[in-house]
């Protein structure tokens, strides 16, 4: 696979540390090969939307209250008993805990056994010289405001990606089954920082790269007496 040369895009993150949660507001729009950072609140449900088709949204997250709490691949494939999940399946921290439960799923093929693509990537598997946008990097940038370090960023849940396990074990990425206006949805188990990301890797989106849109859908929480 070739692979293209590509300006960087610059990162717009959502929302800083101390700024309000973008619950209730518009859908956003994630720039081919950028990402954003953010908060959710319990209860609430990140929508995310591949508005164009075939294209990849890497998903990576931690307590609000405690970064070293964060999403687990390998405890949730060891709790669920298998390797894709859809709706009514839970993703868990590390720490063993619910994170996010999959509410909506209108492809119900996702990945959750590769790490981002990251620019050792690249280089090792593409034999890629010079700089490539990739979604490790959009993730470090997008949790750096939150103080995050990109130590704590492991296994991404990869939105719409298509990764096949055959018989033998070998696992080959084929083009995503989204179709232009697919989305998912996942409620937040606990208090959030998010990093989510438009898939920098060729490979991954078909050969081309396009947008994410996500929102988020606030919980209903009890009026104030």
């Amino acid at each position: 696979m070739s692979i293209s040369g590509q300006a960087r895009v610059t990162l717009r993150p959502i929302a800083t540390p101390t700024g309000e949660c973008p619950a209730c507001q518009p859908v956003r729009r994630i720039a081919p090969q950028s990402g954003c950072g953010f908060r959710m609140s319990k209860g609430d449900v990140l929508r995310v939307v591949d508005p164009q088709g075939e294209q990849v949204s890497d998903l990576f997250a931690c307590a609000a209250d405690n970064p070293a709490c964060s999403l687990s691949s390998g405890r949730t494939i060891d709790y669920a008993g298998k390797i894709y999940f859809t709706s009514g399946d839970v993703l868990w921290s590390n720490d063993s805990r619910p994170m996010f439960t999959i509410v909506r799923d209108d492809v119900r093929c996702h990945d959750f056994l590769l790490t981002p693509c990251s620019q050792e990537m690249f280089e090792i598997l593409y034999k890629h010289r010079g700089h490539h946008p990739s979604c490790f990097e959009n993730l470090v940038r997008a949790f750096e405001p939150f103080g995050i370090p990109a130590e704590r960023i492991s296994t991404t849940f990869n939105i719409f990606m298509r990764v096949v396990v055959s018989a033998d074990g070998s696992v080959a990425v084929r083009p995503p089954l989204s179709k232009p206006g697919d989305a998912i949805e996942l409620r937040a188990e606990m208090d959030l920082i998010c990093g989510l990301t438009a898939c920098s890797a060729e490979g991954s989106n078909n050969g081309t790269f396009k947008p994410i849109d996500w929102e988020i859908i606030a919980a209903v929480r009890p009026a104030a007496t």
